[in-house]
């Protein structure tokens, strides 16, 4: 392959839509695949190829027009994708690489077979007889959390559970689609870290987050999290020992938990960018997005150093079903200090990431901790309407 100049996604909402400092920093050109006009990432890839994200035959079209092509989100058909690789198209990461993470079960196998550290988990089907299931259950204790091994995001089609009989009800009412059972783990932080890796086999890790969630969607993000280098720098290595083991080429983000006695599990993996490296864009020497792109087109990679002393990031989440822009508000928080404001261009609804905000904290003279608490206080004071 010659020097890649045209990068193609598939996906075009708002983690596409970030790319566009990248692109234009490294002088490249981005198309898109993606379903409507009005998706975030149109306004930034000219000669969009407007079709559902998993339609191979307009991937096919999209291959015609640029040099590689990389993912936005996991609702692909990777069967459909096949012989378009087969046929020479360049996928980074590669099919095989990312094969084992779209499903949860697949997922969970394929960290374990890495040596990496799960929860304890089980997998029903559709036809697993219920005394089996229940059996799987009680064996992992309660509570325990259910989720689909297919499509579930943001908190969808995750649910904690905290007796048979509301697995069972749940189980029935999502039509006993394939789920993955695990036992819960009562953690004292959520931790992210987004690890990037070349083709040449340069990784690049950033710093470990903490992530916190509400109503299982992630609602703020701390750089770098409070917590030791130890685990600072065993989080790392658990990033870098997955993508390494795949031949993983692009930008990965991987979920853990860190339970008593400093114990850190695996949560979740995403074969992306990830809503807990947003604070990249305004923290980092190279964003996450930058650094995705820099992957995928052989380009080295670039530093993951942060440029502040800690940030923290909110996202911007629905909190009712509207066409305004919010304007006001969005001005009010970049008046903030040393505040970054990314607004995603969608239509409001309860729970939809709109946009997020990031501040950039000095050095703390006293208490690091206070200073993030008031940052926090302070976005979400102007955002979320008083309950």
């Amino acid at each position: 392959m010659g020097q890649i100049q045209r990068v193609g996604i598939i996906g075009g909402g708002q983690l596409a839509w970030m790319m566009a400092d990248g692109a234009a920093q490294l002088g490249l050109d981005l198309v898109v695949q993606t379903p409507h006009a009005t998706d975030p990432a149109v306004a930034i890839a000219p000669e969009p190829v407007l079709a559902p994200v998993a339609d191979a035959t307009a991937t096919a079209v999209l291959a015609d027009r640029c040099d590689v092509i990389s993912f936005e989100n996991e609702f692909i058909n990777l069967a459909a994708l096949a012989p378009l690789a087969a046929a020479g198209v360049s996928f980074r990461p590669s099919l095989p690489a990312i094969a084992p993470l779209l499903d949860k079960y697949s997922q969970r196998q394929c960290l374990e077979a890495a040596g990496l550290p799960n929860p304890r988990f089980v997998a029903l089907f559709p036809d697993t007889p219920l005394p089996e299931a229940e059996s799987h259950a009680r064996a992992l204790g309660f509570p325990l959390v259910m989720k689909t091994q297919r499509l579930g995001y943001d908190g969808q089609g995750t649910f904690i559970l905290p007796t048979w009989e509301a697995c069972q009800q749940t189980w029935d009412q999502i039509q006993r689609v394939p789920v993955l059972l695990e036992e819960f783990i009562p953690f004292e932080k959520e931790l992210a870290i987004m690890v990037a890796r070349a083709g040449s086999g340069q990784v690049v890790t950033y710093p470990t987050v903490e992530t916190q969630q509400v109503d299982q969607v992630c609602r703020r993000v701390v750089a770098p999290a409070a917590v030791s280098a130890e685990i600072q720098a065993q989080v790392a290595t658990l990033a870098t020992t997955l993508v390494t083991a795949l031949d993983y080429v692009g930008v990965l983000g991987m979920e853990l938990f860190l339970a008593p006695g400093g114990r850190l599990l695996v949560n979740e993996v995403a074969p992306r960018t990830h809503n807990s490296g947003h604070y990249t864009l305004d923290a980092c020497v190279t964003s996450q997005f930058e650094q995705q792109l820099r992957a995928v087109s052989d380009r080295p990679l670039g530093s993951s150093a942060m440029t502040c002393d800690r940030a923290v990031m909110v996202n911007l989440l629905g909190f009712e079903t509207t066409d305004q822009d919010y304007a006001e508000v969005r001005s009010h928080l970049a008046a903030l200090p040393h505040t970054h404001v990314h607004w995603y261009g969608k239509t409001a609804r309860p729970g939809r990431k709109l946009g997020h905000v990031t501040i950039c904290l000095p050095q703390a003279e006293d208490d690091g901790e206070a200073q993030v608490a008031a940052a926090i206080q302070a976005i979400e004071t102007l955002w979320y309407p008083p309950l």
